[in-house]
């Protein structure tokens, strides 16, 4: 039971961490990624649907994407979602592709994306604190129905602090990283 119960929140601590690097990738570096689109969906056929099921997104310099449609048809969707998803970003449409410079970010928009990226870590630390909060809730009940003893209540408990610790250390370490990819020039 002690067991299910450590592995639910390590499993859990990952999908936190793993879903903080799926944010991060969406935050503009001034650099070209790919998943500075991932949120960015276009009218295709009356649906909502995700430019990487419409198109193929490459990065073929470090301050380009190029996307290019599977239907030609779409490349005006495409263009305004992009307009439309407030990244900051200017398409160019050829009829057959869509480009996309990534501009150079000022020191003041460097700046506020760092503080964005704080504010969306400090989500993260909490999400991984509720996780903690919910294992200790189980423990304390398994304890109460007298399922375990308290000395194996009291050193589980002291497992998922140890857990979670290691959790919010490898989510900071990665918003140092994250603080300095975006400071760099």
């Amino acid at each position: 039971m002690i067991q299910d119960i450590v592995e639910t929140l390590e499993l859990e601590i990952e999908g936190t961490e793993e879903a903080l690097q799926k944010e991060f990738s969406r935050v503009r570096t001034g650099r070209a990624t790919t998943g500075l689109l991932d949120g960015v969906f276009a009218e295709y056929y009356g649906a909502q649907t995700p430019l990487g099921q419409m198109a193929t997104i490459n990065a073929p310099e470090a301050r380009l994407l190029v996307v290019t449609p599977f239907d030609k048809q779409a490349i005006g969707a495409i263009e305004k979602a992009i307009k439309v998803a407030d990244l900051g970003l200017n398409p160019i449409n050829d009829g057959k592709i869509v480009r996309i410079p990534i501009p150079e970010l000022t020191e003041e928009r460097r700046r506020d994306l760092v503080r964005q990226v704080k504010k969306v870590t400090e989500d993260f630390r909490i999400s991984i604190r509720g996780h903690r909060r919910d294992a200790n809730e189980m423990l304390k009940d398994l304890l109460k129905q007298k399922e375990i003893a308290e000395d194996e209540s009291r050193t589980a408990q002291e497992k998922v602090q140890r857990l979670t610790d290691d959790g919010i250390a490898r989510i900071d370490k990665a918003l140092k990283s994250k603080e300095a990819e975006i400071m760099e020039v």
